[in-house]
Order: structure tokens, then sequence, then C-alpha cells
């Protein structure tokens, strides 16, 4: 019996966007190779370093992602660039390559598919430096704004979601014969359903009549979405709200107990979102990438009301360049695009131009060439591994402290004698006691 492929798909649970698209394609992979062709695992690699920020990536980022965004735009903007974010990967990696390198022989995959910026060049030094057999591809999930850490040149592929999105990376320096675009990884089950409004509202129990427009903030239900709920059910008192809130049991409870109309539903966190959007008319959501082409996908305007941190400063000049909805931040602005929205002509032309703009089929495209890749052989080990100089003295024999640093100093001290920048007089200089009996005349 042949023996299955190993897919590893690497995330780190900074937001749930990551996660989701590793399940979308694992999702769309079993639908191409019918079933269990394939071993699918899924690691989040920043944690399993076991460094100490790193290990702790997915509440830092809650934190900084909803109280402190303003020192997250910060440490993005440090460390996007190449050179910046190849040295800082390489100074983690030199404490973390041992659980690294453990994670990643422990799967033995046959393909490791990144689905992270952070995990890249994790991955591409460990199979450089212990010739590791894998291909490895990374599945770009932020749709135009790209921190330089999404291009890794040691990556057999990148997938880029968007034609902006490839061009950038290209603009960074990828290689155009690794850069391909494939579309973003939406879940199958948007694409699969075909239930009308109607159907899709009876089947939630909703008004069937009654025009409807979709409110989520996230999985953590961040966000101004209480006041957006009041003020919405306010001016439009007859517009039937579906209201996602996520994990955030609190603000679910809080909105159930305010004094609502029958036709606003407050939901938690759900697993039919495909269902809620197809029951829907407009969908009021962040600039997260997920739900936002999931809703594109769906063929349903968004209306977008903030971005979380400057990597999802370019979902929102996405959606408004190609007319696919609104950007609308204060509560004001996203009571007058609902009220365009809800104008039967303004409506059609916008779910016209979401045909030429955003293809359905990313998942599944990126599963035929994950399935490709497997059929291509690992690059074989022909230059020497590519370690950071402080990694590569861990590997020599080791020499007495002294005897060591005598060494580098008189390295160095040749390197600038070499360069002019310092005159050496290498002759020994006379002991105290000969200079005092010098200057006495003895």
């Amino acid at each position: 019996m042949t023996q299955r492929k190993r897919i590893l798909f690497a995330i780190s649970d900074t937001g749930g966007g990551h996660r989701s698209g590793a399940e979308a394609l694992q999702a769309a992979l079993k639908l191409h190779a019918l079933g269990d062709s394939f071993e699918y695992s899924t690691i989040d690699l920043i944690t399993a370093t076991g460094l100490p920020l790193l290990r702790s990536a997915p509440g830092l980022y809650d934190q900084l992602s909803t109280r402190w965004l303003p020192l997250f735009d910060l440490l993005y903007q440090l460390t996007n660039g190449r050179r910046r974010i190849d040295t800082l990967a390489q100074i983690a990696y030199v404490s973390a390559q041992r659980s690294i390198r453990r994670t990643l022989e422990s799967y033995k995959p046959d393909i490791v598919v990144s689905v992270h910026p952070l995990t890249n060049r994790f991955i591409g030094h460990s199979r450089i430096a212990y010739n590791m057999q894998f291909r490895f591809i990374t599945v770009v999930t932020d749709l135009v704004s790209l921190h330089t850490a999404w291009g890794d040149l040691d990556a057999d592929l990148c997938i880029a979601p968007t034609h902006e999105g490839h061009d950038v990376l290209l603009a960074q320096g990828m290689p155009a014969d690794k850069v391909v675009y494939a579309g973003f990884p939406v879940h199958p089950k948007f694409t699969a359903c075909t239930l009308s409004e109607a159907a899709a509202r009876t089947a939630l129990g909703v008004d069937v009549h009654r025009a409807t427009v979709l409110l989520t903030a996230g999985g953590v239900g961040s966000g101004r979405l209480k006041e957006l709920v009041i003020a919405l059910h306010s001016a439009y008192p007859e517009l039937q709200l579906l209201v996602v809130t996520g994990r955030n049991a609190a603000l679910r409870t809080e909105l159930q107990r305010i004094d609502l109309a029958r036709h606003v539903h407050v939901y938690g966190f759900v697993d039919n979102m495909e269902v809620l959007m197809a029951a829907s008319d407009t969908v009021v959501t962040k600039a997260g990438p997920g739900t936002l082409m999931e809703a594109l996908v769906m063929r349903r305007p968004v209306i977008i009301t903030e971005a979380v941190g400057m990597q999802e400063h370019g979902n929102i000049d996405f959606v408004v360049n190609r007319g696919l909805g609104a950007y609308a931040p204060a509560v004001a602005q996203i009571i007058e695009a609902v009220g365009s929205l809800m104008d039967p002509a303004v409506h059609a032309d916008t779910i016209a131009r979401l045909g030429d703009s955003v293809p359905r089929d990313g998942a599944s495209r990126i599963a035929d060439i994950i399935i490709d890749q497997l059929h291509v052989s690992p690059p074989l080990p022909i230059k020497k591994p590519r370690m950071p100089a402080i990694l590569n003295r861990r590997h020599e024999p080791k020499e007495a402290p002294t005897r060591r640093v005598l060494n580098l100093s008189m390295s160095l001290l040749e390197r600038l004698r070499e360069h002019g920048g310092l005159t050496i007089n290498w002759r020994r200089r006379p002991r105290k006691k000969n200079r005092r009996a010098n200057r006495n005349g003895e």
C-alpha cells in the first residue's frame, strides 16, 4: 500500500485568520484528493519555539491589537524590511533551532505550507541547515499591505491572494518565478453554499421579507458593536439585523438585555457564517481579510468599519478602489452607507463588480498547487547550510575562553591595521624600573 503524503500547515494563532486559512486548504484538499489521500497536521510553530515572548504570541497579539494598537503599528513599521526581518529571524532562530528542528522532524512532512509570515524563515533556515527533504510554500493571507516577512527567498513558492499582493511581493524582491496569484483561501463551504436569501433566512428562523444586514466584529467580538447596533436600529427600525459577537459572551449578554425589536438577532461564536451571509443583503465588518473575503466570495457588498493594524489598511483600498462596498469609520457614515446599499440599483451594481474582482475558487486553486508540489522532488542540498555566524560557532571545536578572547582581539587589531585605521607598535615597552634607571643615568 502506498504511503500517504504528509502535509504540515505552519501557523500561529495570532488572530483567527491563519488557522481558518489552513482549515480552508485542508477542506479543499480533501475534496480534490477524495478524502484520505493525505495526512494533515497543523502546528503553531511560533509558540512551539518555546521562546519567552513568542510562546505567548497569541495572547500578546490580542492585547496589542485591542489595547495597544499604536505600539502594534510601531512594531510593524520597525520590522518591515527584508534585512531587518532577516536579522531578527536569525537571532530568534539561534535560540529556537532545536525546538523547530524537533517539531519538523516529528511530523516528517513531504510539504510544509506556511500560512503565517513569522513562520517562514524558521522553516527555511531549518530546511537548509539540516538538509530536510520537503517542499516549502507560503500562502499569503493579507490582501495588499504585505509585511516583508511574507516573502521568504528560501520558499519554493509564494502564493498571493490578490493581483496587488502579487505586485507587492515582486517589489519586495521575490523572484517572479516563485510568486503565483491564485486567490484567497476561503473555505469551500462558502462557495458550495447555494441557498437563496429566502432559504437561508428560513433556515435561520428569521423574517424572510425584511432587508437584512449582518454585523460582525471578528472572533473576539471587539469594536463598537453595541453602539452600532443601537444606532442602526434607531435609524432603520424595520431593518433586520444579524449580530455576531464571536467569543465575547459578555457583549452578547449585554445586547440581549437591551430592549430591541424581535427582528434584531444576536449570535455568539458561529460555525455557519456562510448561511448568515447568504441570508444578508450587506455585511458590516472590520477589515480583517478572512471575514472580508468570505463576504466577497458570497457576493455580498461590505461596509468596513475599521482596520486593526497597518497590515489591514490595504484591505480598505482593495474594497473602495474596486467599488465593492464602502469604508465608514464613524457610526454616522455606517448608517449612510447602509442606506445607500439599500437602494436596489446601487446594490445590484456593486454585486456585478464583485463577479470580476474576487475569484470564488481560491482555496481550490491553491489545493491544486499543493498537490502539484507534492510531485516535485525536494531541492537537493547543493549549497552549504546558511546559518547565522553565531550559530556556526556552536559547531566549532571549543577553545579556552582566554585564548578565544585573545584570538578575537588579535584578529580585530589586524583588520584595523590592514585598513589603515590603527598604527600598531609591536615593540615591547621597557619595564618601569628600567626607565627609571635610565632617567637617573644608571
